[in-house]
């Protein structure tokens, strides 16, 4: 029983807990409410009260807007009044220019009419002037103009060709001192080395019982190399050497090699020395490539035909009067260059010309014609720019100069081959074959005098054009040629060049 009225107690005591909190509940929710309720009616009136203020400041600030801009439109009209006076000011001083423009022109068509006038006055007593003078001279305007030009030649002719030829000979003289100057500072920036070839090679043996063995029973050894190299092979009393000797550079360069080889080998026989000097041959073609490729590389030409490259290194073996001719193409380039920018020419075209002009010497032996001829040739079969061609082929003046790099070709040729010790020849051979030259020119009749030039290459004679027409000057070179070939011998071709011409001097003294 206690436990049911405990139960029921808790009961009830549990009802009144849930009335009073649900009550409870109630006066907290009617006070929030109450309490929203004045805060939203709060916020309303700020934001009435804000918005009147709002209201209040943009009445303001348009009013301001308002007054700025009338006084902005108010300055505008000022400063388009002030523009439109200045220009009605401006319109006034252009009518009146116009109107002074107008009678100065009008005055200017008054003085034009006045020398209009004038001129044809002047006209009219101008003719009746010469009217007169005809009448009065007995002569026409033009032949009394032919006769005061004739008289004032006459008069004037001695004084004009003086000073005519004393302008020549100044303008000469200073172009002379100044090509003068420009070869001595080429001749002197270009420093290389002028020694000249002989024929003979020499080589070192280690020991004189090495000669017997190069010689071989009964000689065949050195029979068998001279055969195979075609050099000569000279065995004699000098001790620690034997000498090749042969005219062909190439052939004796082949030879030492093979001879070099077979010493540090040993065996020397005909069979090993035919081994020996092929070697030698593969060798100096290598060789040969090389030397064509640093001669390009060396002057700055570095857009040749390996195969046009080959026959330069071919002039490496060549030799003209002692002058290695890959040497002396290597020189002349360098001379050419500066010269080219010395005078403003192409560089390229003349460098290349300079480098391919005896390109012909490399296969001279093989093929007819001149070298000239012969690197032309050339030249054209690989496709090289004409310029190049036309500035070659007139180093020997075999063909007339057309342009400044060919010029300036011929000029570098002739200084690199009369350097001093560059060309090796006796002088008493060199002026042997001058005179025997001039001897054969001044045979014959007509012939007034003769000079033997570019190092006994080319003989020019002066005929008396009295006794000798054109046409007796071409049978007269033919016959001059012909006589040449039959009494001398010279290397290459002599340029036979008859002179026929007249010429008026004066000398004022």
């Amino acid at each position: 029983m206690d436990t049911i009225f405990i139960i029921l107690g808790s009961i009830v005591l549990l009802g009144i807990g849930l009335g009073a909190g649900y009550y409870i509940r109630q006066l907290v929710m009617q006070q929030r409410k109450s309490s929203i309720e004045a805060r939203l009616k709060k916020l309303v009136e700020d934001s009435k009260s804000e918005a009147k203020e709002t209201m209040l400041e943009a009445k303001e600030k348009a009013t301001r807007i308002l007054d700025e801009a009338k006084n902005e439109e108010k300055e505008r009209v000022g400063q388009l009044r002030k523009m439109e006076e200045r220009i009605m000011e401006r319109e006034s001083l252009v009518d009146k220019r116009l109107q002074q423009f107008d009678q100065k022109e009008k005055d200017f068509e008054l003085k034009l009419e006045k020398v209009r006038v004038i001129k044809a006055e002047i006209d009219t007593a101008h003719e009746r002037l010469n009217k007169e003078l005809e009448r009065m001279s007995g002569l026409s305007r033009e032949e009394a103009k032919k006769e005061l030009i004739t008289r004032i030649e006459k008069d004037q002719s001695d004084d004009l060709m003086v000073r005519i030829k004393k302008l020549e000979q100044s303008s000469m003289e200073e172009l002379e001192r100044k090509a003068k100057n420009i070869l001595a500072t080429l001749i002197q920036r270009l420093a290389s080395p002028t020694t000249s070839e002989i024929t003979t090679t020499t080589v070192s043996i280690p020991s004189d019982d090495m000669k017997g063995k190069i010689i071989g029973r009964e000689g065949r050894n050195i029979k068998a190399l001279e055969r195979a190299a075609g050099v000569e092979i000279i065995v004699d009393d000098t001790p620690g050497s034997i000498v090749i000797s042969a005219f062909d550079p190439v052939r004796r360069h082949i030879a030492k090699i093979a001879l070099e080889n077979l010493i540090q080998d040993g065996r020397i026989q005909p069979a090993r020395i035919e081994e020996m000097v092929d070697k030698a041959s593969q060798e100096i073609e290598k060789q040969i490539k090389q030397a064509g490729e640093q001669a390009a590389y060396e002057v700055g030409v570095l857009d040749l035909d390996p195969r046009l490259l080959t026959l330069l290194g071919r002039l490496k073996f060549r030799t003209s009067y002692g002058q290695n001719v890959l040497q002396h193409s290597v020189e002349m380039t360098h001379l050419a260059g500066m010269l080219a920018q010395e005078l403003g020419a192409d560089l390229a075209i003349t460098k290349k010309g300079a480098l391919l002009h005896d390109i012909g010497k490399a296969v001279d032996h093989e093929v007819t014609g001149t070298h000239v001829e012969i690197g032309r040739r050339i030249l054209q079969k690989f496709n090289v720019d004409q310029k190049v061609i036309t500035a070659m082929q007139s180093h020997h003046e075999d063909y007339p100069y057309e342009t400044i790099e060919s010029i300036i070709v011929q000029v570098a040729d002739a200084i690199s081959a009369s350097r001093p010790g560059a060309r090796r020849d006796t002088l008493e051979n060199y002026l042997k074959r001058l005179e025997d030259l001039e001897r054969i020119a001044n045979s014959f009749e007509g012939v007034e005098k003769s000079y033997a030039i570019s190092a006994g290459r080319e003989i020019r004679i002066f005929v008396t054009p009295d006794k000798i027409s054109d046409f007796e000057s071409r049978e007269l070179a033919r016959k001059i040629a012909q006589q040449v070939e039959n009494e001398l011998k010279y290397p290459g071709e002599i340029k036979i060049n008859v002179i026929r011409e007249m010429r008026a001097i004066e000398f004022a003294r």
